[in-house]
């Protein structure tokens, strides 16, 4: 898994009724954009990822793209 800055983390539910999540990057701390990463939820917590297999990354466009 590789991110950036910006992107965004959709981590889905993992039991029934459990509502997917989504997370805004801040702060990448692997090398070449790998986990773990810090993330900021909807409701402002923020917390460290290395993010598994129900999770993915929905990249945010760059200014140039």
């Amino acid at each position: 898994m590789q991110a950036s800055v910006g992107d965004r983390l959709l981590v889905h539910g993992r039991i029934v009724g459990q509502h997917d999540r989504t997370a805004e990057i801040i702060e990448v701390l692997g090398s070449n954009g790998t986990p773990p990463y810090r993330v900021r939820f909807d409701d402002g917590h923020e917390t460290l990822m290395s993010p598994g297999p129900d999770t993915v990354v929905r990249h945010f466009p760059s200014d140039g793209s």
